[in-house]
């Protein structure tokens, strides 16, 4: 279908003429069993403000469009629906636009993923959109920085389960089949079109809640629900799941000082999931490779757990405040990669967080970065294409490897400090690097706008080593360190240039005890700048006597 590649300077280009106020979408799956039925009736009914007299257009990947009615007006859809784009012209000030279709289900996991469980024949249904499949399913205006509320209507089996962001308020036996149901959801608060969801079938669901009083006095009471396939209930430990979450929730909403606003926080773990979890706001979803059906080891029991911390750390960095366009992806996933381990380490029992996050997530970056394929973690990402291709080990671990190495260069304080300032400026909207960088800042008092270049817009690996000279004669091991310096090497491979980082580190001295074990002896906190810095204080003796034997 032609028109599908949104590019970033149509985006900006569009949000420049309309501001998005509010959705209500009506999905029909009912027949969603029949797998000779390739689609569903989706309606979406779109009011949004416009530079009067301008034009503009929806986006709308459909089997086939059935009307267009702008500010009461049918709109002829040969005239207006060209491939993904349905235009609109002649705006007002305040307008109304409802689209009918047909939308298609999928088995790619974009858009609406239908899925037959072998087990039993049921059928399920999910929605997976990032970074721009919304549009599978409804008409919308598909780029981040248009948010907007929704409130979603769906038409389903009366036996099955269906959920979305919005806690269920109405549920209504159609009187004409009395089979069919329809479920109307709350409106949520204002949000990105591609963290909208729908979930629909026979899934098993167990229910809990998280109640709590934060510092300030703030009493909240979230409604919590888990959902897997029926088939797979009898490996479902929702218990542990509703544990691990509490403790989360415990976690987050105190150290980011900004209420959880999303109201409901569900968790479902769905089939043939493309990804490891997605951080749909009100609905997680996750991979069901997560309900251990067999004995599990604690390193798939800590990694899942990491997964659900990173996804719950997005309902602040993502979803509250979601980055402008896709160049700015690591907002979100860079933090909440580094926010996962965090809160493992913070709240659960887990002690090796930080220890398996080196050996695999930044493991996974070093090898990434050193790929032709290498990229600088704030990326040029001129349309969705591009974006797609940026869902990678750059993005998430090295930007979450450098998010860390930023924590020990302003300080763990300050680093909360500004992103509890940057949730509170910007909540509910839209930001770039820039926004971040100011808060931080603020803070930490450190002007970062060098640091940014060095670290998020260049490419490759920095390599420090130590440089050391001695004074006197070291055959007798009594030589004395002269000097040491930490020389650094650091060339783009994109561009060649010499990228010499700011780092702030501890360098460790150590020596053999009396027992021959090897043992720290001294630490040294110091700011690496340039090629090489020296270590005045760490002049001392370069050697110890090994103890006999040695």
């Amino acid at each position: 279908m032609p028109l599908e590649n949104l590019q970033r300077r149509e985006a900006a280009e569009r949000s420049a003429l309309i501001s998005t106020t509010s959705y209500d979408v009506s999905l029909d799956v009912r027949q969603a069993a029949d797998p000779a039925v390739p689609g569903y009736t989706s309606r979406s009914v779109i009011t949004f403000t416009a530079v009067p007299g301008a034009s503009t257009f929806l986006d709308f990947i459909a089997g086939e469009v059935h009307s267009v009615l702008l500010n009461g007006k049918a709109l002829s859809v040969e005239d207006v629906v060209d491939g993904a784009r349905i235009t609109l012209k002649n705006l007002k000030a305040e307008n109304q636009v409802t689209v009918t279709g047909t939308a298609l289900y999928s088995r790619s996991g974009e858009g609406m993923h239908r899925f037959v469980d072998p087990a039993d024949g049921e059928t399920y249904l999910y929605t997976q959109y990032e970074p721009a499949d919304a549009r599978r399913v409804f008409a919308n205006f598909e780029q981040p920085d248009l948010k907007a509320t929704f409130t979603f209507h769906v038409m389903a089996p009366a036996g099955w389960t269906v959920a979305s962001n919005g806690a269920e308020v109405n549920r209504t036996l159609l009187t004409s089949d009395p089979a069919t149901a329809c479920w109307d959801f709350a409106t949520t608060l204002p949000m990105s079109t591609y963290i909208t969801t729908v979930l629909a079938g026979p899934y098993n669901r167990a229910e809990d809640r998280w109640q709590s009083t934060l510092d300030d006095g703030t009493r909240l009471d979230v409604p919590l629900a888990l959902y897997c396939r029926a088939s797979m209930a009898e490996s479902f430990d929702d218990e542990q799941l509703f544990a691990l979450t509490k403790k989360g929730l415990d976690f987050f909403n105190r150290l980011f000082d900004f209420p959880y606003p999303w109201g409901k926080y569900d968790q479902a773990f769905v089939p043939e999931y493309n990804l490891g979890a997605m951080e749909n706001p009100g609905l997680v979803t996750f991979t069901e490779s997560y309900v251990f059906t067999s004995r599990a080891t604690d390193a798939q029991y800590q990694s899942r757990a990491n997964t659900l911390m990173h996804e719950m750390a997005h309902m602040w960095f993502g979803d509250l405040v979601t980055m402008q366009w896709w160049d700015d992806l690591w907002l979100k996933e860079s933090f909440a990669d580094y926010m996962g381990t965090l809160g493992v380490d913070r709240a659960t029992d887990w002690g090796t967080a930080w220890v398996n996050f080196a050996n695999k997530r930044k493991a996974w970056a070093y090898v990434q970065d050193q790929l032709p394929t290498t990229h600088p973690i704030v990326a040029d990402i001129p349309d969705l294409e591009a974006a797609k291709q940026n869902f990678d080990g750059i993005t998430y671990a090295k930007g979450a490897s450098v998010l860390k190495q930023l924590v020990a260069y302003v300080g763990f304080d300050a680093f909360i400090a500004g992103s509890r300032e940057y949730f509170r400026k910007h909540a509910y909207g839209n930001t770039s690097l820039g926004d971040l960088l100011a808060a931080l800042g603020d803070a930490s008092g450190r002007d970062l706008s060098g640091w940014a270049r060095q670290w998020l817009q260049s490419s490759g690996i920095p390599t420090l080593s130590l440089d050391f000279a001695t004074e006197g004669t070291a055959a007798d091991d009594d030589g004395l360190l002269g000097g040491v310096a930490i020389v650094q090497e650091a060339t783009d491979p994109v561009t060649g240039r010499d990228e010499l980082r700011p780092h702030r580190l501890r360098v460790g001295s150590y020596d053999f005890d009396g027992d021959g074990a090897l043992v720290r002896t001294g630490s040294i906190e110091t700011d690496v700048a340039g090629a090489r810095t020296e270590l005045a204080q760490a002049r001392r003796h370069a050697a110890a006597r090994a103890p006999a034997g040695q």
